[in-house]
């Protein structure tokens, strides 16, 4: 039996915030969902590390029609749905799903129609990844799994914090800028996906990146030194125009006398797993990205409890 419409509209308004004691579970009055739709990549990927496998998903930014690394992970036959800026929503409903997903920033305005297709879950962020795991969770009676995925991941983060110290001493914790080139401007992120995952993992902001929404756009070389960091972190589309604008601006005095490339510290990474990918599989894969990086994995360091 479906829930009635109006608790589609209940589960509409839950979000990544407290759902004044109304779980997810309740709302679906105990059902488990088993066709899901997701709608952002986040979605995507938490969907699949819970070991879920949706029906419909939309297209990814970059390797498409999927990002490489969850391409193997979903069904043969799931269907694409468009991009996740403007989703099929005649084929969502075409799949009857039992569940959709999407972002509140993406899909607030289509909430209503999304809503009346079936129980939908709006993100308020797209980068929080373990709030969105555990409401996925939550909505599909799998919290067990959800535990052992943070406790797993908790775990990562505390080893890396220790090896990092151990490896740098006096330079750790490290202050980092996060910087993306584009074919017209440098985007300097004071949030997002890579930021939130380095918070967790210790690493700081330069003084002059403590500003509110996801950062800046920079349009004039004169603008580098807002990148000066300790370590910069760069990712960037294969693209001619982009390339371009990378050759120009790291050819400039003002790029060649930051911090970082002057101590080689520029470490150029993987656009997918920095910024797109945007769950729990996609973070794990970026601390990968850092362990190597740092050369952490031959660390050891021991202290009361053990050795991390």
């Amino acid at each position: 039996m479906r829930p009635s419409v109006s608790a589609f509209l209940l589960f509409g308004v839950l979000s990544l915030q407290p759902a004044a004691g109304v779980s997810a579970q309740e709302t679906m009055h105990d059902e488990h969902p088993v066709r899901i739709v997701t709608l952002y990549q986040g979605a995507t990927d938490s969907a699949l590390a819970l070991g879920l496998e949706p029906i419909g998903v939309v297209e990814s930014w970059l390797e498409r029609p999927m990002y490489r690394y969850l391409r193997d992970e979903l069904p043969a036959d799931v269907r694409y749905l468009g991009l996740e800026t403007q989703p099929d929503l005649e084929a969502v409903a075409g799949l009857a799903p039992d569940l959709i997903v999407g972002a509140r920033y993406r899909h607030a305005a289509v909430y209503p129609l999304l809503s009346r297709i079936a129980p939908t879950l709006m993100a308020d962020s797209a980068h929080d990844f373990e709030a969105m795991l555990e409401l996925m969770g939550e909505a599909t009676h799998r919290e067990e799994q959800v535990k052992a995925l943070l406790v797993d991941w908790r775990a990562r983060v505390a080893d890396f914090r220790c090896r990092a110290e151990a490896r740098l001493g006096d330079t750790w914790p490290q202050r980092v800028s996060v910087v993306s080139f584009r074919g017209d401007h440098v985007r300097l992120y004071y949030d997002g996906f890579a930021r939130h995952v380095l918070d967790q993992l210790g690493f700081q902001r330069p003084a002059g990146q403590q500003g509110s929404g996801w950062g800046i756009k920079l349009v004039s070389r004169e603008t580098l030194p807002a990148l000066d960091a300790d370590t910069i972190f760069v990712f960037m589309r294969d693209d001619a125009a982009v390339a371009e604008l990378h050759r120009e601006w790291t050819a400039h005095p003002l790029w060649r006398g930051l911090e970082a490339v002057e101590r080689e510290r520029v470490y150029y990474v993987d656009p997918v797993i920095w910024s797109m990918g945007a769950g729990i599989m996609a973070a794990h894969r970026l601390l990968d990205e850092l362990y190597a990086h740092y050369e952490l994995h031959d660390v050891e360091r021991r202290e009361e409890g053990g050795i991390c």
